[in-house]
């Protein structure tokens, strides 16, 4: 027998006063609530109820252990409340991991903004360009770059990552502008290697056609901070997220190279540790961030 549903039957033994009262309530038989008190009585080789023909009472060992019943009973159905909500609602701790870069300048500024739309969330970030073990490192819902691979995680598709090429525009001034992909490579190339690591990139034509172009890399970096410093200070022609390159485009730093050319996007999703019974903080991290990461979503960034 369930030790907690028998305390809980018998505490509303007690506060209805009747075994068919709390049969009714617990949807059973009145047979069967009777047994189960008898049980626990059995099982504690004492008595707790005085039956007669008005109802029940307590004895006084029936009354001490009442008073320990109910609270118990309390503390499980708020446990059960508690567990539920978090279900449900937006609260408790959320625990983010993301990659260095994207993390810092995107993951950041909405993070802290969806903190502000649900008081109850507290997040804790983590920063990592390799792929975390969701469920050694307790992580609750991971960002992630480009295609996912078949698994039992659970994912959300948020948004697209589109890539640019991008120089200063004295460094074009001086060296010439490209103005097909196969000018490319004349140029000195600033390369991401993360990504990029292979020397070479991939571009649609306006046409729609596939280029791909074998570059000589002037600078190699896992850093995206340090290529974009290159491209400002005129060093070659970068490869980049546009959310890299934004700030510095808009203040004239850089200028997009081959506007009529582009780069792969890479997907953007939201992985989790299992796609059954996702809390409601991460169900609710989500659907914020797919409402933020829509068209030219790297315009509309909250400012921190």
């Amino acid at each position: 027998m369930d030790r907690l549903q028998a305390m809980h039957v018998f505490v509303r033994v007690v506060e209805s006063g009747s075994f068919s009262r709390a049969a009714r309530e617990f949807a059973t038989t009145q047979p069967t609530v009777t047994k189960m008190v008898a049980a626990t009585e059995e099982r504690l080789k004492v008595r707790l109820l005085n039956r007669n023909t008005r109802g029940v009472s307590l004895t006084e060992s029936g009354a001490l252990y009442y008073e320990k019943c109910k609270i118990i009973v309390r503390e499980a159905d708020e446990a059960d409340n508690i567990a539920r909500a978090g279900q449900t609602q937006a609260q408790g701790l959320l625990r983010v991991s993301t990659s260095v870069a994207f993390g810092r300048r995107v993951v950041v500024p909405l993070a802290l903004d969806f903190m502000q739309q649900h008081p109850l969330v507290q997040m804790d970030l983590s920063f990592e360009d390799r792929y975390t073990d969701l469920v050694a490192q307790g992580v609750d819902v991971a960002i992630r770059m480009g295609k996912l691979s078949d698994s039992s995680l659970g994912a959300r598709f948020l948004g697209v990552n589109p890539w640019l090429l991008t120089a200063s525009a004295k460094y074009l001034q001086e060296h010439g502008i490209p103005r097909v992909a196969a000018d490319l490579g004349n140029h000195p190339a600033l390369v991401y290697s993360s990504v990029l690591g292979d020397d070479v990139w991939r571009l649609a034509t306006p046409k729609g056609a596939m280029v791909t172009v074998p570059v000589t890399g002037r600078l190699r970096s896992n850093n995206l901070s340090a290529v974009l410093a290159a491209a400002r200070n005129g060093l070659g022609i970068a490869a980049m997220p546009r959310y890299v390159a934004s700030d510095s485009l808009a203040s004239g730093q850089v200028v997009e190279v081959l506007k009529n050319h582009t780069l792969p996007e890479q997907e953007i999703h939201a992985v989790f540790p299992s796609p059954k019974l996702v809390s409601g903080k991460v169900l609710a991290f989500i659907a914020y961030l797919q409402g933020r990461l829509g068209v030219r979503w790297w315009e509309t960034l909250p400012k921190v």
